[in-house]
């Protein structure tokens, strides 16, 4: 969800896994792959984004079934936009900015925290990453995983919860990507990420300044954090909804 410009866990389980990494079959005469294409041209590629699996997910995945109808003929273009509830789809650009940050590569386990409408799940998935994805609103996490479904990627499991707590019968995890402004970075998600893995998080207040924080964990298990940019991005919320 973009975002850009503790209590009890409480979690519902919406999805169980499907063995493998199901991957979705290539769609024949997608009216706006050419958009895509343009998209990642444009937007991704010309602003410093290489990676192959980053670029590949992002010509693939159908960007406008993730946004509301009303909005369709804008999902191409450099921008967020709202998904309801208060929530956003990040712009082009800092999804894929954010996936090539965790290094992705096929069996890679990554935790998302901010489900959204599932734009960066699938993004995540079609880089052939094992996906746990945590959404605070309930319409939201039931919408996407159904549209996830639908989309062939089965293998993502989504939950209704609190990231701030991370996922953790799950853990530990290669990478973690929030998309969601935190005030400060979770002790729970810390913990959860695996010696030597990436974590990628908005930091700071919603009314001020916030920043895109790399974390990476060592293999003795020390941390170590790095500004990347500046972002606008909406509050991680606390309490489900």
């Amino acid at each position: 969800m973009n975002r850009t410009l503790g209590c009890a866990l409480g979690i519902l389980l919406l999805a169980e896994a499907v063995p493998g990494n199901l991957r979705p079959a290539p769609r024949q005469g997608d009216p706006r792959a050419r958009e895509r294409l343009e998209m990642v041209e444009k937007q991704i590629a010309a602003q410093g984004i290489s990676d192959t699996a980053t670029l590949r997910a992002m010509r693939t995945v159908p960007r406008h079934e993730f946004v509301p109808e009303r909005y369709r003929d804008r999902a191409y273009g450099d921008h967020p936009l709202p998904i309801g509830y208060g929530q956003t789809i990040s712009q082009p650009y800092i999804v894929a900015y954010m996936t090539e940050m965790i290094r992705p590569r096929p069996g890679m386990k990554v935790l998302e925290v901010g489900t959204g409408s599932g734009y960066q799940a699938a993004i995540l998935a079609e880089t052939g990453c094992e996906v746990y994805t945590i959404e605070i609103f309930r319409a939201l996490a039931t919408a996407a995983q159904e549209r996830l479904r639908r989309l062939g990627y089965q293998s993502v499991r989504v939950r209704h919860g609190d990231g701030h707590f991370g996922w953790p019968e799950e853990a530990p995890f290669d990478a973690i990507v929030v998309t969601a402004a935190a005030g400060y970075i979770p002790p729970d998600l810390i913990d959860q990420l695996k010696p030597g893995g990436r974590m990628v998080i908005p930091v700071g207040s919603v009314y001020g300044v916030q920043n895109l924080i790399l974390v990476e964990k060592d293999p003795d298990g020390k941390t170590r954090t790095r500004n990347l940019l500046p972002v606008r991005f909406v509050p991680l919320l606390s309490g489900l909804r």
